[in-house]
């Protein structure tokens, strides 16, 4: 008799076990529901959340860094922009395999969505531009985004008599890797039309330095 209550107290056990196990799994699918629904694309900037059923301890937000990227503990760095909750799932779930028995239950929902931009707003609406020397008009001169350098010569309402319109210098710094890259610009030669340098479009934080020209230049 003992034996058979035994027996039944650990299939209640099971039963209950797997209800609950049901139900969280239910739970957490309706959690994410909405972002798999909508076939919704994971960017930089967005925070996920991530529950293991098999390991709470691992369970946390993450957020999507600049590089679309999520750490998991264990798991190790994650590619996750431009993927669904559901797949970036999948991946956790794999790359915890090796931690457990066998592949964990992994799921992921949307905690907050990173603001909207819109592509208007993601293109700057002026440029900076910084001209230094023999200029009518020097300083920063903010401009439309794709003014070329002929443009601008007409912006700063051209040169002083002191400048040396054959050594003008583009300085353009890149924000990567901070190198500087230097263009010497002929204004001569670009109103007569041999240099086509002219059309070159400026970026933000340009810099044109008109140099004073020295004697019998």
């Amino acid at each position: 008799m003992t034996r058979l209550f035994t027996l039944a107290a650990k299939a209640r056990c099971a039963m209950a076990f797997a209800a609950l196990t049901a139900l969280t799994f239910i739970l957490m699918s309706t959690y994410s529901s909405q972002a798999s629904a909508e076939g919704y694309k994971v960017r930089a900037g967005d925070v996920l959340q991530i529950e293991v059923l098999e390991d709470p301890t691992l369970n946390r937000a993450a957020l999507v860094d600049p590089a679309g990227r999520i750490s998991v503990p264990q798991g190790g760095t994650i590619k996750a922009s431009g993927l669904s909750v559901d797949a970036i799932a999948s991946i956790i779930s794999e790359s915890l395999a090796s931690n457990f028995a066998a592949p964990p239950s992994v799921f992921v929902s949307l905690q907050n969505i990173a603001q909207s931009t819109s592509s208007a707003a993601s293109t700057p609406a002026t440029i900076s531009v910084f001209v230094i020397g023999e200029a009518n008009k020097a300083g920063r001169l903010d401009l439309e985004p794709g003014t070329t350098v002929m443009q601008i010569f007409a912006e700063m309402g051209g040169f002083t008599k002191f400048a040396a319109t054959k050594r003008i210098q583009l300085r353009r710094t890149d924000a990567k890797t901070n190198a500087e890259t230097v263009v010497t610009l002929s204004y001569p030669a670009i109103e007569a039309g041999t240099s086509t340098k002219g059309n070159t479009q400026l970026q933000d934080g340009d810099v044109l330095i008109i140099p004073q020209r020295k004697l019998f230049e």
